[in-house]
């Protein structure tokens, strides 16, 4: 995807294309699907929508930007934690290659 289209289109492309392909692939995809935020009892409707979620397992985040921040980490983790997953990548489509822009987060690991 990343060859085919090269870096600099915006986040919402590179999202509904990969949607696409893992659909392609045979997994469930969610796109960006309000998530509520529930803070001391209250479930507020106001939450936050992640890029995908794969097989209801997996947060995707999608970036297309020059650089990668520690907030982009952050806010992943931040997401998983709301919606209590293990287990994000961050895809940064902004750089020259691919493979320099993603990274793996972990939400705390069940103990064994």
């Amino acid at each position: 995807m990343h060859t085919k289209l090269g870096p600099g289109l915006l986040e919402s492309v590179y999202e509904a294309i990969m949607a696409y392909e893992l659909r392609k692939g045979g997994l469930h995809v969610i796109h960006q699907r309000p998530l509520p935020v529930i803070y001391e009892e209250v479930r507020m409707k106001i939450g936050f929508r992640p890029d995908l979620i794969v097989e209801g397992k997996v947060i995707i985040e999608v970036k297309s930007i020059e650089v990668l921040a520690p907030v982009h980490t952050k806010q992943l983790l931040t997401y998983l934690r709301l919606a209590d997953k293990r287990l994000g990548l961050l895809i940064n489509f902004g750089g020259a290659l691919i493979k320099d822009g993603i990274r793996r987060v972990v939400n705390r690991l069940p103990e064994s």
